[in-house]
C-alpha cells in the first residue's frame, strides 16, 4: 500500500490543489482520499487503472471541500465579464509561472471547471454531472474561462513590457 501512495501521491495532490486552491485542503483530501481508497479496495473492480480511481476520489472529494464551503456553482452565462474580443494571440514570452498564477486567478467556478476538462481530462458531461450543472452550463463556463484566461495572460505581459522585462 505504501508503494501505492508514492506512486500517486503527488499527481493526487496537484489534482486536489487546482482544485480547492489552498494547500491545507488539499493535503486533508489527499489523506482522506488515500483512507477511504485503501479501507474500501474491496470496491475497485479493475475497470479503470488504480490512479484513475483514486483520481475520482480525489476529484470528489475537492468539490465536496467547495460544497462545504457553500461555494455554489452558477451559470456564467447570467455573469457579464467585460473582455476584449480577440483571436487567439501567440504569447511567446508566457512561462507556466504566468499561466499558473492566471489560472489560481480566475473566478472559482470557473477556475473548477477549466482545470476539471482541460488539466484532469474529464469530459462536460463528467464535469456536469459533478458539479450538478448542465452539460451546456459546464462548456458555457469553459470558453468564458478560457477567455478570462486570455485576456489575464495578455494582461499580465502587456505589465511585463511597460516595466521592461
Amino acid at each position: 500500500m505504501y508503494r501505492l501512495y508514492k506512486t500517486h501521491v503527488l499527481a493526487m495532490y496537484n489534482t486536489s490543489i487546482r482544485i480547492v486552491s489552498n494547500q491545507f485542503d488539499a493535503e486533508d483530501i489527499i489523506q482522506e482520499s488515500f483512507l477511504s481508497a485503501f479501507k474500501n479496495i474491496s470496491a475497485f473492480k479493475g475497470e479503470s487503472t488504480f490512479g484513475v480511481w483514486l483520481k475520482r476520489i480525489v476529484i470528489n472529494k475537492s468539490l465536496n471541500v467547495l460544497r462545504q464551503k457553500k461555494q455554489v456553482f452558477t451559470d456564467l452565462d447570467n455573469l457579464h465579464i467585460a473582455y476584449e474580443e480577440s483571436e487567439d494571440v501567440d504569447f511567446p514570452e508566457v512561462t507556466p509561472e504566468v499561466i499558473h498564477e492566471a489560472i489560481k486567478s480566475l473566478p472559482e467556478k470557473a477556475r473548477v471547471v477549466l482545470n476539471l476538462y482541460l488539466l484532469e481530462g474529464c469530459m462536460h458531461k463528467e464535469i456536469a454531472e459533478m458539479l450538478n450543472i448542465s452539460e451546456s452550463t459546464s462548456k458555457s463556463q469553459y470558453q468564458r474561462a478560457r477567455k478570462l484566461l486570455q485576456g489575464k495572460i495578455k494582461i499580465e505581459l502587456n505589465f511585463k513590457l511597460a516595466q521592461g522585462n
